[in-house]
């Protein structure tokens, strides 16, 4: 049997116990939902006052140069590259991730169709995340190709012929499944096939190394394992075989090779800068900045090697704890137990109140999320959690269930966010 005492030798031999510090934790939180919205760096309130108070307020205008405001996608996008294994000046943090996947969906259909016109189906899983499914269903309609789902899982067989793009995430968002990057992609290039990463779920948390993979195209967001705040800026980015092949479609003035010559046609920038659009979220991006900072930290705690072995051990605690203290009580833990196979968050199934289960955790200042239509889902954000969290999380978790106070009204009314 776990014991609390346990929990705390391992957080005392922790070797990114430090990086806790670098955020702010709420006084009787334990936060579990970093895979949806990451907690706040502690310099963030301080770096934003500065950029409203002196970079805006008297800098103005020239803070665009000064300031260093123009260069900001670009210099963030260096900061992320390490994360996802691409390479200085390969990622650009810009909009959010539906547009971004708009831009490299449709870049990679053009492609694909300049080889093989015939080539006009998008595979994804039916698992995938919502966003995913609706951007390639409007291209679809636009462009008159053919979203074709499948089972997750079960991608190889759908590889035919008619296939222009792959389009998969890399950790499922409800199950927490992590896909072989590496193997899917050489399976997608021996048919022809190009292939387009969503690496939400991944980006901070797991290892990605997309050149290692073979990738064409990535993208994610900044605001959940990144750290960056609530509808912080995405990014992108294209293997650089791809980069000048093609115009993304929403051609917008940041992308212009020149956009301060003001002239009638457009000329796309050379590289990843084309994928940039209209003039970038300043304030936002100097949250997600901040976020930033706290992976160049890490790397002198061990980097995404530590990251990643806290990860596991993390998720192998709160799954052995909910399976030591919470049989019998209807939960299924749907999240892979191979470590080659899991992201960083732990899904639990039950088919009896899901909902307000988390409701009534939250009340207790346990905070993950659910996800329709069954899944009690907790992220795992090795930054900051420690292992003291999931211990107490898994005992509030079996108090919940024992007692039945999951059954209230108060935690049975649906928010509009879950």
């Amino acid at each position: 049997m776990t014991t609390l005492q346990n929990c705390l030798a391992l957080d005392a031999q922790d070797p990114l116990r430090a990086l806790r510090n670098l955020f702010v934790i709420p006084e009787g939180v334990i936060y579990l939902d970093g895979n949806s919205l990451g907690v706040m760096p502690k310099t963030v309130p301080q770096r934003i006052a500065q950029a409203v108070s002196e970079e805006w307020a008297e800098g103005l205008i020239r803070s665009w140069n000064a300031a260093g405001w123009y260069e900001m996608p670009q210099r963030l996008g260096d900061k992320i590259a390490p994360l996802v294994g691409a390479r200085d000046g390969e990622v650009v943090a810009t909009d959010t991730t539906s547009i971004n996947l708009y831009k490299v969906l449709s870049a990679a259909i053009t492609i694909a169709q300049s080889r093989d016109k015939s080539a006009r189906v998008i595979v994804s899983e039916r698992g995938n995340f919502p966003t995913d499914l609706y951007i390639a269903q409007a291209l679809c309609r636009e462009r008159g190709c053919e979203l074709r789902l499948v089972d997750d899982g079960v991608v190889a067989p759908a590889l035919g012929p008619d296939v222009a793009v792959l389009m998969l995430t890399h950790v499922n968002y409800r199950t927490g499944a992590m896909l072989d990057m590496g193997a899917i992609t050489r399976a997608a290039h021996a048919a022809g096939i190009l292939t387009v990463w969503d690496l939400c779920h991944s980006a901070g948390a797991v290892p990605v190394d997309l050149h290692a993979a073979d990738a064409d195209f990535a993208i994610g967001c900044g605001y959940k394992y990144l750290n960056g705040g609530p509808g912080a800026p995405a990014f992108v980015w294209v293997h650089p075989r791809h980069r000048d092949k093609f115009e993304q479609p929403l051609a917008g003035w940041w992308s212009h090779a020149a956009p301060f010559e003001f002239t009638h046609e457009y000329r796309p920038a050379p590289g990843i800068a084309q994928y940039l659009c209209g003039t970038q979220p300043v304030l936002s991006m100097t949250a997600l900045e901040c976020g930033l900072d706290a992976f160049t930290a890490a790397e002198s705690h061990g980097g995404m090697a530590a990251i990643r072995a806290k990860s596991l051990a993390l998720t192998d605690l709160f799954i052995a704890l909910v399976e030591e203290r919470c049989a019998g009580h209807g939960l299924s833990v749907v999240t892979p137990r191979d470590h080659a196979l899991r992201g960083s968050q732990v899904c639990l199934a039950r088919g009896d109140g899901p909902y307000a289960i988390v409701q009534a955790l939250i009340a207790r200042g346990v905070i993950g999320d659910f996800r329709a239509p069954d899944i009690l889902r907790f992220g795992f954000t090795p930054l900051y959690t420690s292992f003291e969290d999931v211990w107490h999380a898994a005992e509030h978790l079996q108090q919940v269930l024992e007692s039945g106070e999951w059954r209230k009204d108060e935690f049975n009314r649906r928010n509009a966010v879950t």
